[in-house]
Protein backbone atom coordinates (compact mmCIF):
# COMPACT_ATOMS: atom_id res chain seq x y z
CA UNK A 1 0.00 0.00 0.00
CA UNK A 2 1.16 3.61 -1.09
CA UNK A 3 2.53 5.55 2.21
CA UNK A 4 -0.36 7.32 4.43
CA UNK A 5 -2.63 5.34 1.75
CA UNK A 6 -6.50 5.07 3.75
CA UNK A 7 -8.42 1.84 3.13
CA UNK A 8 -11.85 2.74 4.51
CA UNK A 9 -13.32 -0.72 4.46
CA UNK A 10 -15.24 -1.39 7.73
CA UNK A 11 -15.08 2.14 9.26
CA UNK A 12 -18.56 1.81 9.07
CA UNK A 13 -18.90 -0.60 11.41
CA UNK A 14 -15.83 0.73 13.47
CA UNK A 15 -17.42 4.03 13.82
CA UNK A 16 -20.50 2.90 16.01
CA UNK A 17 -18.37 0.70 17.94
CA UNK A 18 -16.95 4.17 19.08
CA UNK A 19 -19.78 5.94 19.78
CA UNK A 20 -21.27 3.19 21.85
CA UNK A 21 -18.05 2.87 23.82
CA UNK A 22 -17.58 6.58 24.03
CA UNK A 23 -21.00 7.29 25.08
CA UNK A 24 -20.07 4.86 28.30
CA UNK A 25 -16.89 6.14 29.14
CA UNK A 26 -18.88 9.69 29.38
CA UNK A 27 -21.15 8.47 31.50
CA UNK A 28 -18.56 7.19 33.60
CA UNK A 29 -16.59 10.23 33.71
CA UNK A 30 -19.80 11.98 34.66
CA UNK A 31 -20.18 10.32 38.27
CA UNK A 32 -17.09 11.85 39.28
CA UNK A 33 -17.59 15.56 37.65
CA UNK A 34 -18.29 17.73 40.34
CA UNK A 35 -17.78 15.15 43.41
CA UNK A 36 -14.02 15.79 43.71
CA UNK A 37 -12.09 12.65 42.34
CA UNK A 38 -8.84 11.89 43.45
CA UNK A 39 -5.97 13.53 41.35
CA UNK A 40 -2.51 12.77 41.18
CA UNK A 41 0.06 14.87 38.51
CA UNK A 42 2.04 13.71 35.77
CA UNK A 43 5.48 15.22 34.92
CA UNK A 44 4.57 17.51 38.00
CA UNK A 45 2.60 19.60 36.11
CA UNK A 46 -0.38 17.44 34.47
CA UNK A 47 -3.39 16.25 36.35
CA UNK A 48 -4.77 12.83 36.00
CA UNK A 49 -7.75 11.56 38.21
CA UNK A 50 -9.51 8.40 38.70
CA UNK A 51 -11.66 9.33 36.26
CA UNK A 52 -9.45 9.24 33.61
CA UNK A 53 -8.42 5.68 34.73
CA UNK A 54 -11.89 4.68 35.03
CA UNK A 55 -13.02 5.97 31.46
CA UNK A 56 -9.72 4.18 30.15
CA UNK A 57 -10.03 1.18 31.82
CA UNK A 58 -13.57 0.50 30.11
CA UNK A 59 -12.67 1.89 26.65
CA UNK A 60 -9.45 -0.66 26.69
CA UNK A 61 -11.20 -3.43 27.69
CA UNK A 62 -14.63 -2.87 25.63
CA UNK A 63 -12.43 -1.98 22.10
CA UNK A 64 -9.61 -4.61 22.40
CA UNK A 65 -12.49 -6.71 23.11
CA UNK A 66 -14.52 -6.49 19.92
CA UNK A 67 -11.10 -5.54 17.66
CA UNK A 68 -8.72 -7.60 19.21
CA UNK A 69 -6.40 -6.88 16.17
CA UNK A 70 -6.17 -3.26 16.69
CA UNK A 71 -3.25 -1.97 18.56
CA UNK A 72 -4.19 1.02 21.36
CA UNK A 73 -2.40 4.98 22.10
CA UNK A 74 -4.00 6.18 25.05
CA UNK A 75 -3.08 8.91 27.18
CA UNK A 76 -3.72 7.24 30.55
CA UNK A 77 -1.71 3.54 29.27
CA UNK A 78 1.94 3.02 28.83
CA UNK A 79 2.61 2.73 25.46
CA UNK A 80 3.18 -0.41 23.98
CA UNK A 81 5.28 -0.66 20.86
CA UNK A 82 3.30 -3.69 19.76
CA UNK A 83 1.16 -1.48 18.47
CA UNK A 84 3.41 -0.20 15.74
CA UNK A 85 2.93 -3.77 13.85
CA UNK A 86 -1.12 -3.53 13.95
CA UNK A 87 -2.45 -2.06 10.82
CA UNK A 88 -5.63 -0.21 12.90
CA UNK A 89 -4.75 1.56 16.37
CA UNK A 90 -6.81 3.23 18.68
CA UNK A 91 -6.05 6.30 19.61
CA UNK A 92 -7.95 7.11 23.07
CA UNK A 93 -8.04 10.28 25.07
CA UNK A 94 -10.40 9.18 28.02
CA UNK A 95 -10.72 12.93 29.66
CA UNK A 96 -9.77 15.55 27.33
CA UNK A 97 -9.36 18.59 29.36
CA UNK A 98 -8.99 17.35 32.47
CA UNK A 99 -7.94 20.54 34.09
CA UNK A 100 -11.41 22.05 33.09
CA UNK A 101 -13.03 18.85 34.12
CA UNK A 102 -11.62 19.03 37.75
CA UNK A 103 -12.51 22.56 37.61
CA UNK A 104 -15.86 22.07 36.84
CA UNK A 105 -16.29 23.50 33.15
CA UNK A 106 -18.36 21.56 31.01
CA UNK A 107 -15.91 21.61 27.72
CA UNK A 108 -14.27 18.29 28.01
CA UNK A 109 -14.35 15.22 26.14
CA UNK A 110 -13.97 11.41 25.62
CA UNK A 111 -12.00 11.51 22.14
CA UNK A 112 -11.34 8.09 20.45
CA UNK A 113 -10.60 7.61 17.21
CA UNK A 114 -9.11 4.57 14.70
CA UNK A 115 -6.02 5.11 13.26
CA UNK A 116 -4.62 3.54 9.83
CA UNK A 117 -1.59 4.16 8.77
CA UNK A 118 -1.60 7.68 9.85
CA UNK A 119 -4.40 8.62 9.12
CA UNK A 120 -8.07 8.67 10.81
CA UNK A 121 -10.26 5.98 9.60
CA UNK A 122 -13.21 6.79 12.28
CA UNK A 123 -13.24 9.59 15.07
CA UNK A 124 -15.62 10.60 17.92
CA UNK A 125 -15.55 13.44 20.04
CA UNK A 126 -18.47 12.24 23.89
CA UNK A 127 -19.07 15.55 25.34
CA UNK A 128 -21.24 14.36 28.36
CA UNK A 129 -21.37 17.76 30.15
CA UNK A 130 -22.43 19.37 26.69
CA UNK A 131 -25.08 16.79 25.62
CA UNK A 132 -22.85 16.80 22.59
CA UNK A 133 -21.81 13.71 20.47
CA UNK A 134 -19.68 14.69 17.64
CA UNK A 135 -18.42 12.10 14.80
CA UNK A 136 -16.93 11.53 11.28
CA UNK A 137 -15.70 8.96 8.65
CA UNK A 138 -13.52 9.83 5.70
CA UNK A 139 -15.98 11.24 2.89
CA UNK A 140 -18.84 11.62 4.89
CA UNK A 141 -18.98 14.50 6.37
CA UNK A 142 -18.83 15.71 10.11
CA UNK A 143 -21.72 15.63 12.44
CA UNK A 144 -22.85 17.04 16.14
CA UNK A 145 -26.12 14.70 17.67
CA UNK A 146 -26.81 13.40 14.42
CA UNK A 147 -26.76 16.78 12.17
CA UNK A 148 -24.42 17.00 10.12
CA UNK A 149 -22.23 20.62 10.63
CA UNK A 150 -19.89 22.64 8.52
CA UNK A 151 -17.26 25.43 9.47
CA UNK A 152 -18.86 29.00 9.91
CA UNK A 153 -18.41 31.28 6.09
CA UNK A 154 -15.77 33.94 6.69
CA UNK A 155 -16.68 37.29 8.37
CA UNK A 156 -15.48 40.49 8.86
CA UNK A 157 -14.42 39.88 12.80
CA UNK A 158 -13.33 35.97 12.89
CA UNK A 159 -12.78 34.72 16.06
CA UNK A 160 -9.93 32.91 17.50
CA UNK A 161 -8.34 31.23 20.56
CA UNK A 162 -4.67 29.96 21.31
CA UNK A 163 -1.61 31.58 22.98
CA UNK A 164 -1.57 35.06 23.39
CA UNK A 165 1.94 35.50 22.27
CA UNK A 166 0.86 33.77 18.45
CA UNK A 167 -2.04 35.92 17.74
CA UNK A 168 -0.28 38.67 18.49
CA UNK A 169 2.19 37.73 15.55
CA UNK A 170 -0.38 37.60 13.33
CA UNK A 171 -0.02 40.98 10.46
CA UNK A 172 -1.48 44.14 11.88
CA UNK A 173 -4.52 44.13 8.92
CA UNK A 174 -5.80 41.02 11.20
CA UNK A 175 -5.10 42.01 14.69
CA UNK A 176 -7.89 44.87 13.97
CA UNK A 177 -10.38 42.14 12.76
CA UNK A 178 -10.10 39.81 15.29
CA UNK A 179 -11.82 38.70 17.95
CA UNK A 180 -10.12 36.84 20.92
CA UNK A 181 -12.48 34.01 22.07
CA UNK A 182 -11.91 32.73 25.58
CA UNK A 183 -9.76 29.97 26.27
CA UNK A 184 -10.23 26.12 26.76
CA UNK A 185 -8.64 23.48 28.13
CA UNK A 186 -10.06 20.80 26.07
CA UNK A 187 -7.79 21.08 22.79
CA UNK A 188 -10.50 18.51 20.96
CA UNK A 189 -12.87 20.78 21.76
CA UNK A 190 -11.75 23.51 20.43
CA UNK A 191 -11.35 21.87 17.45
CA UNK A 192 -14.81 20.60 17.34
CA UNK A 193 -16.03 24.35 17.61
CA UNK A 194 -14.24 25.10 14.69
CA UNK A 195 -16.12 22.29 12.89
CA UNK A 196 -19.35 23.46 14.21
CA UNK A 197 -19.30 27.00 12.98
CA UNK A 198 -18.60 28.56 16.84
CA UNK A 199 -15.24 29.73 16.16
CA UNK A 200 -12.81 30.63 13.00
CA UNK A 201 -9.62 29.29 14.15
CA UNK A 202 -6.89 28.38 16.64
CA UNK A 203 -3.05 28.16 17.28
CA UNK A 204 -2.09 24.67 18.93
CA UNK A 205 0.86 25.20 21.14
CA UNK A 206 3.69 22.71 20.58
CA UNK A 207 3.59 19.12 22.31
CA UNK A 208 0.14 18.01 20.99
CA UNK A 209 -0.38 14.48 21.67
CA UNK A 210 -2.03 12.12 19.07
CA UNK A 211 -4.88 11.38 21.49
CA UNK A 212 -5.39 15.12 21.58
CA UNK A 213 -6.50 15.36 18.54
CA UNK A 214 -6.92 12.52 16.41
CA UNK A 215 -10.30 12.43 16.32
CA UNK A 216 -11.35 16.17 16.38
CA UNK A 217 -8.85 16.10 13.33
CA UNK A 218 -11.15 14.08 10.93
CA UNK A 219 -14.23 15.63 11.95
CA UNK A 220 -13.11 19.14 11.50
CA UNK A 221 -11.76 18.21 8.35
CA UNK A 222 -14.89 16.08 7.34
CA UNK A 223 -17.02 20.21 8.33
CA UNK A 224 -14.54 21.56 5.63
CA UNK A 225 -11.46 22.47 7.85
CA UNK A 226 -8.14 21.86 8.54
CA UNK A 227 -5.48 21.19 10.80
CA UNK A 228 -1.48 22.01 9.33
CA UNK A 229 1.35 21.88 10.54
CA UNK A 230 4.44 25.02 9.68
CA UNK A 231 4.92 23.04 5.90
CA UNK A 232 1.00 23.09 5.56
CA UNK A 233 0.69 19.29 6.12
CA UNK A 234 -1.93 17.40 8.07
CA UNK A 235 -0.40 15.42 11.05
CA UNK A 236 0.09 12.05 10.94
CA UNK A 237 -0.81 9.66 14.13
CA UNK A 238 -0.08 6.43 15.85
CA UNK A 239 3.40 6.14 14.57
CA UNK A 240 6.52 6.01 17.06
CA UNK A 241 6.52 9.78 17.50
CA UNK A 242 3.16 10.86 19.09
CA UNK A 243 3.78 14.39 19.84
CA UNK A 244 3.38 17.28 17.57
CA UNK A 245 4.86 20.86 17.00
CA UNK A 246 2.95 24.09 16.62
CA UNK A 247 0.10 23.57 14.88
CA UNK A 248 -2.66 25.70 13.10
CA UNK A 249 -6.68 25.20 12.64
CA UNK A 250 -9.04 26.48 10.87
CA UNK A 251 -10.02 27.15 6.66
CA UNK A 252 -9.34 29.19 4.07
CA UNK A 253 -8.09 32.32 4.02
CA UNK A 254 -7.84 32.74 8.13
CA UNK A 255 -5.91 29.28 8.22
CA UNK A 256 -3.43 30.24 5.60
CA UNK A 257 -2.43 33.07 7.98
CA UNK A 258 -2.42 31.16 11.03
CA UNK A 259 0.14 28.40 9.03
CA UNK A 260 2.19 31.75 8.18
CA UNK A 261 2.65 32.43 11.70
CA UNK A 262 3.28 29.17 13.04
CA UNK A 263 6.00 29.11 9.90
CA UNK A 264 7.64 31.83 11.46
CA UNK A 265 8.68 30.12 14.41
CA UNK A 266 10.78 28.11 12.72
CA UNK A 267 13.20 30.46 11.27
Amino acid sequence: MPEHELTTAGADLDLPLLRDAAREAGLIAMRYFGNNPQVWMKGGTSPVSEADHAADAYLRQTLLAARPDYGWLSEETADDPARLSARRTFVVDPIDGTRGFLEGQRAWCVSVAVVENGRTLAGVLECPAMDETYSALPGQGAFRNGKRIAVRKPGDKPEISGLKQLIDLMPAGWQKRLQRAPYSPSLAYRLAMIANGTLDGTFVKPNAHDWDIAAADLILREAGGQLLDPHGHAPLYAGEVTRHGALAAGSGELLAVLVDVIAGLDG
